[in-house]
């Protein structure tokens, strides 16, 4: 598993039943491509985050299949609609087959 691994996730604490609301997502990872070689001259492993899900409440709201040419410390914003009130839980999932989450409640408001 990748040392030094942050999520973080910004979205409101609160919304409308039916509105759309703008999520932002960042995960602190280093992101190694495969290509690069050590001090050793030994290739360092690829160790990349390969896929990024979101569910409300156990339903899909996104998933995207990341190649290799992803960017250190990946970075997503997407919008959802929020149905009523519930969790939002995030995945990334790591070449070294670590699953790293996190998860945030929304209410909703009148």
């Amino acid at each position: 598993m990748a040392t030094g691994v942050k999520t973080r996730v910004k979205l409101p604490k609160q919304a409308r039943a039916g509105e759309v609301v703008t999520i932002k997502t960042l995960i602190t990872h280093r992101m190694e491509s495969g290509n690069r070689l050590n001090s050793n001259g030994l290739p360092i492993p690829r160790s990349i985050i390969h896929r990024f899900r979101c569910e409300f409440e156990g339903e899909l709201v996104i998933e995207l299949d990341i190649g290799p040419g992803i960017s250190t410390n990946p970075f997503f914003e997407f919008q959802a609609i929020v149905p009523g009130p519930g969790v939002f839980t995030f995945s990334w999932f790591d070449d070294d087959g670590a699953i790293y989450t996190d998860s945030r409640a929304i209410s909703v408001v009148s």
